[in-house]
């Protein structure tokens, strides 16, 4: 089996540096304990959370696609609806962004371990 990209170990959830183990305990989905985190990757051993307050900055990440998506979804609502009344949009994209939050929540955390933090990837681990 061939190494696993760094987009690919993103969007399955793996350890930036092996990109075997598992970030998170359990699926997106579950309504409770979707945000429990192995404290140490399953595989390598990485700590994940390598200084206290480390995913901070995963909150500015979380803003940015929170951000993204409610600027789509009222740019979709202008065109599509016709440019609605304001409590339209609030109606729509308020509960939108509450339904997206484990998902956000997961998917900021990915990116800050991969794409910010700057672990480097250890072939062969």
């Amino acid at each position: 089996m061939g190494d696993v990209s760094r987009l690919q170990a993103a969007l399955n959830g793996l350890c930036p540096r092996c990109r075997k183990g598992k970030i998170f305990k359990r699926p997106f989905y579950t309504p409770k304990g979707f945000d429990e985190m192995y404290e140490h990757c399953p595989h390598c051993g990485l700590r994940y959370e390598v200084e206290p307050g480390y995913f901070i900055g995963a909150m500015y990440v979380s803003y940015a696609i929170s951000g993204g998506v409610a600027l789509v979804v009222g740019f979709l609502l202008f065109y599509w609806a016709g440019d609605p009344e304001g409590w339209v949009y609030a109606a729509v994209v308020a509960p939108l962004m509450i339904l997206i939050a484990p998902v956000n929540f997961r998917i900021s955390r990915v990116i800050w371990l991969h794409y910010v933090a700057g672990i480097k990837y250890v072939k062969g681990l």
